[in-house]
Order: C-alpha cells, then structure tokens, then sequence
C-alpha cells in the first residue's frame, strides 16, 4: 500500500482556507527550515486513510477473542457522551468552580471503583495499567519506609504473571522473586512459605490468574504474606471475571489497579488511550498521587506525588463511568457471568480435540496448549493463530503465559453470542483436522489478509520506521 507521500502531486490546487486571525511568530530556534508535508487533493487523503481503516481490525469488525486483554464491544453511547461539548472544549488550568460536572464524573467514578473493590480510597492519575501497577507498588514501598522498614527489597511474582508486573516491581526499584505454581496451576503455598520474610515488600498476584483459574487459596496466600509483614496487590487486568461478585478487600489485597480500557469498555489496543486508576486501604490512603479526587483534589500528607500530568485520562474515565451507570450493579454482575459462561462453553466445545491446560472449570479466560498437536503435525500455535485471521477472527494470544508450551489463550468476553461462539468453534475444530491432512495450508497462512506471514525476525532487527 502507498504512503500518503507517494500520492504527492504538486499539480494539486491547494484548498487550505487564508489565515483569519493574527500570524503568531515563533522564535527563529524553535522554526524549522523545511516542513517536509504531502500536497495531496481532499479525495486522496480521504481515500488513502479510509483504506488504512479497512486493514485494521478491531472488536466492531468482529470476534476478538485476545487473552489477558478483554476486548469487549464498546457501546457507542460512552463515545456520545464523551463527547460532549461540556466534557471536550475544557482546559485542566481552568478555575475549579467552571469544571464542576467534571469533577463530579472524577468522584462519582472514584467511588464506584471503590464499592466494585471494597477499597477505602482512590487515586485516576495513572495512564495505563501498567502505569497502576508502579503507581501501586511506589504506595508500597513508601509503605514500608514511613514505618522506617527499608529491608522489603524483594516483590514475589507467580511464574504464569503478566510480563508487566516484574518490569514495574524492577522499575520501583524492587527485586523481583519468582514463586512456582501447584498442580492446579495456582500459587504453590509450600513455595510461598520458603520465599516470604523480613525482605518480603508484596506479593502481585492476579485473581483470577492469567490461566483463567481462581486462586482457591487466595485466604491463605493473603494471610501468609500479612504475617510477614507484607502487603498483597492486586493486578486488575482479569477483574471481568469477578466484577460485582468478588471485591479484592475480601480476598485479603491491599492494593488494586484497573483497566478502564479493558473492563470498563473502553476502546484500546496500538498503544491506547488507556487508565489506570489505582484503589488501596485507608492504611495506604495518605500515599496515593495528588489530586485525590474524593478529598476535594488535596495533597495527601506523604503523597509519592504525582504520577502523570493534571488528573489522569479524563475522556477514558468519562467512557468507564458512562458504563457502570449504564449497567447498575446487577448488570456489571451479569456481564462477569455471561464473561465466565462464554469463556466455558467455548472451551467445552474445543477441548473434545485440542489439550486445554486444566480440567478445572474456568473464568473468563482458557488456555489451550498445542504442543502434542506440534508433535504429531508440525502445525505450532501460530499457524493456527494466522489461520484464524482467514475466517475474519481475529487471533487469541500466542505463547503466554510463558508455562504453557505452545499455548492459545481465549478470551470471549460477554460481548461474544452463542452464534458467534459456534462459528470460532467450528473454524478451530476445522483447523485440528486440516492441521492432520493439509499442515502446509496452516504453515502458510493467513491467505487472505493484506500481507501474508512475515518474517518476524527481519521486522524486529531490521524495522522501517519512517518513511
């Protein structure tokens, strides 16, 4: 496909509109010599990004069943109202008695997040979720420190977590402790007991765990890391699971962060826009990121201070709110359960020929391992995956968690019907079959996307990335 400079014609008449209003002059240190822009017509510019639109997919061109992710539809009413004029054309400068109704959305969303989890306070600076994960663990570590307890150096992390809770523990300055799983595939609690002591800072640990699998021990698990004198956090990116039937308070966790982007319907994915926000304890209230919202926006006493600019993702948290009031309570519940049902029924129907990792029944979220069908066949988890991009599914995630050899990870969602349940279904049990008879298809698909199976390893190490 072309780029929008090799539509460049400088016989185009230009049809920018003559300046109206004063020209502003830069300092010459801050002007460029060279503006180097296409002169491209109105038709060409709409032609060519219109095509760039039908090459990517998303969950409104259909069943995007990515693991760990959540990519549930997005209601277009949370776009609508986040539109509004009252909720775009302000500034965070302005004086806070013209930002009313924005700071109403700030705290009505702070509470909501707070009754979903059980916790005492909040904090919706943080951009991401990731960012919540270091926003939380610096809420740990000044924890510790202001009881004069700087020996908790070392955060433990499960084998089967998310790449990005030892990177954030890393980038607060912990080491990290990897604990191994059971049998079930959940912490191993004789493990654990090895690993905690005097050096413990917390424990990150995802409920439901990425394999889809509720922690059934997570009561004791919070209790051993407590009496070590250690806190538990929660990473929010499996909460669809558990949403209005199960509060992390409960289980026993200290600190929480969600995804507004991913449970809350948020539209994400090629890097945002994405939110964080991050619930804790009163014990860890006085070190959330200023503003705290529910505080009249003040500076907590022994705040770790700011975490991104102003007070967070606005736009993002307006589309999360307009969400949870759409769906009340019983229908945030609903939505877990429909997560939950989905995800098990389409991994009844699979499991009749792929190998799921657990015989336990799952939440959201299951992981199929394709190893044996790699060794008979030669057909590995992503040829399977590309495959899929031919019957317009768009592919699970593909070996992750790292503990699972050739693994496919689906997450339906509640957004996914019965009919569209059956019809992946069906491509993946198609698949199975061509996989014995046909393996060469599987090794060079997907056939009918815009580019075939690159080479992956040439598009790390040799990237293009300018034009």
């Amino acid at each position: 496909m072309k780029s929008i400079f090799e539509y460049d014609n400088a016989q185009t008449e230009n049809y920018i509109r003559p300046l109206t209003v004063q020209k502003y002059s830069l300092k010459k240190e801050l002007q460029r010599e060279n503006l180097d822009l296409p002169d491209v017509s109105e038709y060409n510019v709409v032609r060519h990004y219109t095509k760039l639109s039908k090459t990517a997919f998303g969950v409104d061109d259909g069943f995007y069943p990515l693991g760990s992710c959540t990519m549930k539809y997005n209601p277009k009413l949370n776009e609508e109202v986040a539109s509004f004029k009252g909720f775009v054309k302000i500034h965070p400068l302005q004086g806070k008695d013209t930002l009313g109704g924005c700071v109403k959305v700030c705290k009505m969303l702070a509470d909501s997040l707070q009754e979903i989890t059980g916790m005492d306070a909040c904090t919706l600076q943080p951009a991401a979720g990731a960012h919540g994960e270091f926003t939380g663990l610096l809420l740990i570590k000044k924890y510790h420190e202001s009881r004069g307890d700087f020996g908790r150096k070392k955060i433990i992390v499960p084998d089967s977590a998310h790449g990005t809770n030892p990177a954030s523990a890393a980038m607060a300055g912990f080491d990290v402790v990897e604990v191994k799983s059971n049998s079930e595939k959940g912490v191993d609690v004789d493990e654990l007991k090895k690993i905690v002591g005097d050096d413990t800072a917390a424990l990150m640990l995802t409920n439901p765990t990425t394999l889809g699998l509720f922690e059934k021990n997570i009561v004791e698990i919070a209790d051993i890391i407590h009496k070590a004198g250690g806190l538990l956090y929660y990473d929010g990116a499996n909460l669809n699971a558990v949403m209005g039937i199960a509060r992390p308070k409960d289980m026993g966790f200290d600190v929480v962060h969600f995804n507004l982007h991913k449970t809350f319907s948020t539209p994400h994915g090629g890097g945002g826009p994405g939110s964080g926000p991050v619930c804790c304890t009163k014990e860890l209230k006085e070190f959330l990121p200023y503003p705290v919202v529910n505080d009249g926006f003040k500076m907590p006493q022994n705040s770790v201070g700011k975490v991104t600019a102003f007070y967070g993702n606005f736009s993002v948290m307006v589309k999360a709110l307009c969400y949870i009031l759409t769906l009340g309570g019983k229908g945030l519940k609903e939505a877990s359960t429909c997560a939950v049902l989905n995800a098990n029924y389409l991994k009844s129907r699979l499991q009749k020929v792929y190998d799921t990792d657990s015989d336990r029944y799952c939440m959201h979220e299951f992981v199929l391992s394709l190893q044996k069908l790699k060794d008979e066949t030669g057909v590995s988890a992503i040829d399977v995956a590309k495959s899929l991009i031919d019957y317009g599914i768009h592919p699970p995630t593909m070996y992750f968690p790292l503990i699972v050899h050739e693994a496919l990870m689906f997450e339906p969602t509640e957004s996914a019907t019965k009919e569209m349940l059956d019809e992946t279904a069906d491509v993946m049990l198609r698949l199975y079959q061509e996989a014995k008879t046909d393996p060469d298809k599987l090794h060079s698909a997907p056939h009918c996307a815009v580019i075939s199976r690159p080479d992956e390893v040439k598009a790390a190490k040799d990237c293009k990335l300018r034009y």
